[in-house]
């Protein structure tokens, strides 16, 4: 399901403003042309990461230097979400199945579903999807509060996913080290595994202010 504020989100609409955003662009439209190849092959994954992540900007308690790392390594609206929705929609018309999910939405009603009393029905089923999608689209993962449980299911989701070579396209405002820190170590070292050489670190203008 795609989320209604990007409905009109293609690669057509992608407004590209500085050389940052034209690095995302390019990096997006070519997984798409050379998917065919790319899912066939161990590091088949794509992911839009911070270079100095939301995590670390919070830990700095001085509110004019958090203001000036804020400024200078603004990670927000820089068109991430955009460019996955854009990969799904193309993906989506040839056929492939994707999944779209935002990490708080998905982390919490996984959470949810394991207090249900069904037996984890609704929560195989959740994982299921999660698991089985052709194509993850994974939106700001890393977002979602941690705990123990949740760690498990990045895990869970990660390591499957890894293991049967099926792609996740991810977006984080986590830089690799605080990404590492918000979902565990070994779903990282098999999340980055997977997208080696297609994970770009990026900062600049946010996307939104500028109008695009």
């Amino acid at each position: 399901m795609i989320p209604e504020e990007f409905q009109d989100a293609e690669f057509s609409t992608y407004r590209v403003t500085n050389e940052i955003q034209r690095l995302m662009y390019e990096s997006a439209r070519e997984y798409v042309e050379r998917f065919d190849d790319i899912r066939r092959q161990e590091q088949n994954s794509l992911g839009f990461i911070a270079k100095f992540g939301e995590r670390r900007l919070r830990e700095i308690r001085d509110p004019v230097k958090r203001g000036q790392a804020k400024r200078q390594h603004n990670n927000f609206g820089l068109g991430k979400t955009h460019l996955q929705i854009a990969i799904a929609k193309e993906l989506i018309r040839r056929g492939v199945r994707v999944l779209v999910v935002s990490d708080v939405t998905l982390m919490g009603d996984l959470s949810a579903a394991s207090q249900y009393d069904d037996e984890g029905e609704e929560l195989n089923r959740l994982l299921w999807g999660a698991i089985n999608a052709d194509v993850l689209i994974w939106d700001d993962i890393g977002k979602a509060k941690t705990t123990d449980f949740r760690l498990d299911m990045y895990y869970r989701i990660i390591n499957e996913r890894y293991k049967a070579r099926r792609p996740i396209v991810f977006s984080s405002n986590e830089d690799a080290e605080t990404l590492a820190e918000r979902i565990g170590d070994a779903a990282a070292s098999r999340l980055f595994g997977m997208a080696r050489g297609r994970i770009y670190a990026v900062e600049g203008p946010d996307y939104r202010v500028m109008g695009a």
